[in-house]
């Protein structure tokens, strides 16, 4: 129950101990097209250059960088955590410059700033956010965002690596152009994916660089040749095999869901884990308005030593929680409840062992009345 990874579910496992087969085998090549299709249908979207990166999360962001960037591009960049801080080191090792809209941690990407950023800079090419912050729990508003950078002809880069499956996301609706995201989050699958997705405008500006992109690995217009190929797929890298077929399998899973159903099981799950916490006389850390129900950011309270409960959690209860971040290191607990992760008996276990191990520090909390506050939630 950290930022991730999540639990993955034994069925997703399995998939993985399939026989292996070759990257170009045309068994595997149908895969590939189901796949792409799945991820639309997660992402919410048309576009034709959908694919999972054959790396983390951390690589699918730079791919969208490294192809949509040349040097001397303007990108008006927001930081309101740790991976708006790795969205700007994209940038400036793309020769870039970056243009900091910040705004404290726990809030969200303000509009009106991003909007004076760019009458300030209307030279700006790009729009890079955090749509979901793993480093805060802070949602940002995605959709207002992208609108932003459409009325002032730039493209938008948007990090989806917590909020594809958990949350909202429509990615053609919004008119998000480059959208990178990681299986190992509310997709419930292993580690070492990066679902990417390319609007048609994103397309448009990679297919008409001038100078090749500096990464040969996640240079698009190669990896199109192998992903994107209608008939004979061109040989770019060999894929990981057995860890598609986990996102294959994680990607049916969420659609025999459903996205909606799944947004409101996080949901559910998250009131309930906050009505505990809240029972329980602890504090989030993030206003009502922009909380991720898949992250929950939790003060911790004066006097609690903060490592000691988290080992607590994980020798005697089996139980992972994550620190603070950055300049919340310390001041708060991370709480995941994500994708197979998501469940009422983990709600139930989380506030039982803290209940444990903040009163084996002295802290006056009552366990009962913290869950009978969640499962009145859950009852609801």
């Amino acid at each position: 129950m950290g930022p991730g990874p999540s639990d993955v579910p034994d069925r997703v496992l399995g998939a993985l101990a399939r026989p292996t087969i070759g990257h170009l085998d045309p068994l595997f090549v149908g895969l590939m097209d189901d796949i792409k299709t799945l991820l639309q249908y997660a992402f919410q979207t048309t576009n034709s250059l959908t694919v999972p990166v054959s790396a983390p999360g951390s690589a699918g962001m730079e791919a969208c960088f490294v192809n949509l960037l040349s040097p001397g591009d303007t990108v008006i960049v927001c930081r309101n955590g740790v991976f708006g801080g790795r969205m700007q080191e994209n940038v400036e090792r793309c020769g870039a410059t970056a243009i900091m809209v910040e705004d404290e941690w726990g809030e969200p990407v303000s509009a009106a700033k991003v909007a004076a950023a760019f009458a300030a800079h209307p030279e700006a090419t790009t729009l890079a956010f955090v749509h979901a912050e793993t480093s805060t729990g802070v949602r940002s508003d995605t959709a207002a965002l992208c609108a932003l950078a459409r009325d002032h002809g730039a493209l938008s880069i948007v990090d989806t690596v917590t909020s594809l499956g958990g949350i909202e996301l429509q990615v053609d609706a919004w008119g998000a152009d480059a959208v990178y995201s990681g299986t190992q989050k509310c997709l419930s699958c292993v580690p070492g994916l990066s679902p990417v997705t390319f609007s048609p405008a994103a397309v448009a500006r990679i297919n008409s660089r001038t100078q090749k992109v500096q990464s040969w690995f996640l240079d698009m217009q190669l990896v199109m040749g192998y992903w994107g190929g209608e008939s004979k797929r061109a040989y770019h890298h060999t894929a990981p095999i057995n860890t598609l077929y986990a996102l294959h399998e994680s990607l049916l899973m969420l659609r025999e869901e459903g996205l909606e159903a799944s947004h409101a099981r996080h949901h559910r799950n998250h009131l309930a884990l906050v009505a505990g916490l809240e029972a329980m006389g602890l504090e989030m850390a993030v206003a009502a308005s922009h909380r991720l129900p898949q992250l929950n950011l939790v003060r911790i309270p004066p006097g609690i030593d903060d490592a000691g409960v988290r080992q607590t959690l994980l020798t005697e209860f089996n139980l992972e929680i994550g620190a603070g971040l950055g300049a919340l290191a310390g001041k708060t607990w991370r709480i995941g409840l994500m994708g197979h992760a998501s469940t009422a008996t983990n709600v139930t276990l989380c506030l039982s062992a803290l209940g444990v191990a903040l009163a084996r520090q002295g802290l006056a909390v009552s366990t009962e009345r913290a869950l009978a506050a969640a499962n009145a939630v859950l009852a609801s």
